[in-house]
């Protein structure tokens, strides 16, 4: 029976890791892989990460199962970040669980959503490939609209098309901010007539927050959530720690719901929890746990801050160096990506250039022309657009 099943196309991503590691050139630039990476090229552990694992070393007593929903401390320390600390709960209406990763709760999400009676997901193309294929996976219909303009802004009118046929049984899959792959992000007024579509539509909101505070700080990345969630009854938002803390491998993420009154909140978390019981039983503890601690802890949580203040300044020096490059690029327009956001940016590059790109100048990158703003550096950024300046001619 097993022999029967096909061979799986492989996975872009990990053939360009081995490429670039295979690769002898000491001077190769990796802008494939999407994680946060110091000027030295470096991805290393957040020190008030490194604290708080500290205190778990020394202090937990047990390693005993947290249950499916997960540590809801931490579900609970998240909140005030996540949708304000004047009522993070609103009026009782927010509860959430512990995820294994924005990957987990993206994938409870779509699933509640089906089981509530949605057959069809609406969503901005390019998108983060995963998204398709968790929708696909579930059995559900992906509608694609095109997320970006030539201008390097968001296609709002595309959006509200794509919304005005879409019908019932529909819901909209969203970027909260630093949106990947393009870092195009709505404007506050674009995100007031997302809200309106919805509230117009009936469709559910489905918000993915990936990158808060890469963009503009953590309470200006979640104000296009907070514009949505006071207009519409309902939404789900898949939530991750992997990046605003560092936790890849740790995989730390929290699905929350809210919903039109606190009453319906017990039926609907019991749906999530068995999903997740039958998904993978119980979600990890570490990396929570230690996310708890920081937030838990006002000193840690100003080493956190800073720390993440550090990043968004440094890849935000780098946007602006390849905004500054764009005269030094023939018919590449790289102005927009200094009011971009996050860690990725998309470059009008054909896959022929991106080829030369990785054969004359060891620049590696996704086909798409997706890059890793955070795999540039002080030391590499002149020769990089020095190397799209060659490929453009």
């Amino acid at each position: 029976m097993l022999s029967q099943l096909e061979a799986q196309p492989a996975d872009a991503l990990l053939a360009l890791i081995k490429l670039h590691r295979d690769d002898p050139r000491e001077d190769k630039i990796d802008l494939g892989v999407g994680v946060y990476r110091t000027d030295d090229g470096a991805t290393p552990v957040f020190g008030a990460i490194k604290a708080a694992e500290r205190r778990l070393l020394e202090q937990q007593d047990s390693k005993a199962y947290l249950g499916p929903d997960g540590d809801l401390g931490f579900v609970a320390a998240l909140m005030p970040y996540v949708f304000g600390a004047s009522d993070p709960d609103r009026g009782g209406r927010i509860a959430g669980v512990q995820t294994p990763g924005g990957t987990g709760a993206v994938r409870l999400a779509l699933a509640l959503a089906k089981k509530a009676g949605v057959r069809r997901v609406l969503l901005g193309k390019p998108s983060w490939p995963n998204h398709a294929q968790i929708i696909a996976d579930l059995g559900l219909e992906t509608v694609t609209f095109d997320h970006a303009q030539a201008d390097g802004t968001a296609n709002l009118a595309a959006l509200e098309q794509a919304m005005a046929g879409a019908g019932g049984e529909t819901a909209l899959l969203l970027h909260g901010c630093c949106h990947n792959p393009t870092g195009i992000d709505y404007s506050p007024d674009q995100w007031r007539s997302i809200a309106a579509a919805l509230v117009s539509s009936g469709a559910l909101p489905i918000v993915d927050v990936a990158y808060q505070g890469l963009g503009e700080g953590m309470a200006e990345d979640a104000a296009g959530l907070a514009i949505v969630l006071d207009a519409v009854p309902e939404a789900l938002v898949a939530y991750s720690c992997d990046k605003n803390f560092g936790l890849y491998r740790d995989r730390v993420g929290a699905l929350y719901v809210m919903t039109q009154a606190a009453s319906n909140l017990p039926a609907i978390l019991s749906n999530i929890v068995a999903f997740a019981r039958a998904s993978w039983s119980m979600p990890p503890d570490h990396g929570a746990a230690a996310v708890r601690l920081v937030l838990e802890d006002p000193a840690l949580t100003r080493q956190w801050q800073n720390e993440l203040t550090a990043m968004r300044a440094r890849m935000r020096a780098m946007r602006e160096r390849l905004a500054a490059g764009d005269n030094e690029v023939a018919g590449m327009n790289l102005a927009p990506l200094a009011r971009q956001h996050g860690l990725f940016a998309m470059l009008p590059l054909s896959p022929a250039q991106v080829e030369r790109l990785r054969a004359d100048h060891a620049v590696y990158m996704a086909g798409s022309g997706r890059i890793n703003v955070a795999g540039l550096t002080s030391h590499n950024i002149d020769r990089f657009i020095a190397a799209l300046a060659a490929v453009a001619a």
